[in-house]
């Protein structure tokens, strides 16, 4: 069950690694659409979309790395001052009752809006944006399937606990 949480969590590793750069890339493209606006006088409603894709991109693709650094918010009235088994025990319960039955749901009705979308290559937000909605809405899917990916990892683990402590 280790070695398949660890497989798990390498998808969600990678895909962190991969989108925590578009923070950058946000930031020096932001840049450059405000120097271009207040020094130069140009304006490029695609330049600006494309901040608003990275932003999609980075906080969608990186739910399931925050997931697995375990950096989401948690209310820790209890839960901090918890056994470990107590905090196994309501982990597990997240994972299955909330985390990837919503996930499922949200991918279930999602799916439809999103293959219509790319069948159709629906195009830009604005006139003389970036032609790509499709590419927005497709992570939606991605998010789900990585969420879902990484509350499973995460179950395993709590798993694990459970029957060391029964042992």
């Amino acid at each position: 069950m280790q070695r398949l949480a660890d497989a798990l969590d390498q998808v969600n590793q990678w895909t962190g690694m991969t989108v925590r750069w578009f923070a950058l890339l946000m930031v020096l493209l932001q840049f450059a659409v405000v120097l271009l606006r207040y020094v130069f006088g140009f304006s490029s409603i695609a330049l600006n979309e494309s901040v608003l894709y990275l932003h999609s991109g980075l906080f969608m693709l990186g739910a399931g790395y925050t997931l697995l650094v375990d950096r989401h918010v948690r209310v820790d009235i209890f839960y901090a001052a918890a056994h470990e088994t107590t905090k196994a025990r309501i982990d597990a319960f997240g994972y299955i009752v909330l985390a990837i039955p919503s996930m499922a749901t949200l991918l279930y009705w999602s799916w439809p809006s999103v293959v219509n979308a790319v069948l159709m290559m629906e195009g830009a937000i604005s006139v003389g944006g970036i032609p790509a909605v499709w590419l927005l809405k497709s992570l939606i899917p991605a998010f789900c399937i990585l969420l879902i990916i990484q509350s499973v990892a995460c179950l395993l683990r709590q798993i694990i606990i459970l029957r060391g402590r029964a042992a």
